[in-house]
């Protein structure tokens, strides 16, 4: 297995100046340390912040081209993720990583229900260039933190997205069925 694959970790929060409470940081450190996954976490509160974070990532990152995964922590509703006190569709969102997520998955903590029609899901594979989407469909009480890092484990061992999903119901199933996982590819 190669660990060259990074990880980009993007959250939502209320106030990106106040102190960061959120169980996500200390996650992607376990995930440094249990896997060995090179992982960047920033957080966003408003639109401006997550287009500043996109563009970072997108042309100041020297190390993109080997980020696997895309791992966006926002509330939501439906088909919409909420940044700052607004919503905003997936197609809104596509548009800002237009074609620029070659090869790469996208994946939504549980705090955003992922329940996505064809054509939205198609359109923002279309859009962007993303290999796949992924997230979870069941309101749990729990945080997904514990079942992503395991995909993102996964996801260095497998560049096929129907065999990691087959890898993680194999290992994970009552997790991954309980919480509803869904990959869109």
């Amino acid at each position: 297995m190669t660990n060259n694959k990074y990880l980009y970790c993007l959250e939502s929060v209320n106030d990106v100046e106040a102190p960061n409470r959120s169980p996500i940081l200390p996650s992607m450190e376990s995930l440094a340390q249990q896997y060995s996954i090179t992982n960047v976490y920033t957080t966003c509160d408003s639109i401006e912040g997550f287009e500043e974070s996109i563009s970072m990532l997108l042309y100041e990152d020297r190390h993109f081209k080997d980020y696997a995964v895309i791992y966006l922590v926002f509330e939501g509703r439906s088909n919409e993720l909420k940044i700052g006190d607004f919503y905003y569709s997936f197609e809104e969102i596509a548009e800002f990583f237009e074609g620029k997520l070659k090869g790469k998955i996208i994946h939504f903590a549980n705090t955003l229900q992922l329940d996505l029609e064809e054509e939205t899901f198609q359109y923002f594979l279309d859009v962007t260039g993303a290999k796949a989407v992924s997230g979870y469909v069941n309101d749990a009480p729990v945080l997904s933190t514990g079942l992503d890092n395991f995909y993102f484990y996964l996801s260095q061992e497998y560049d096929d997205v129907v065999e990691l999903t087959e890898a993680l119901f194999e290992k994970q199933y009552a997790l991954s069925t309980g919480m509803g996982f869904r990959m869109y590819y």
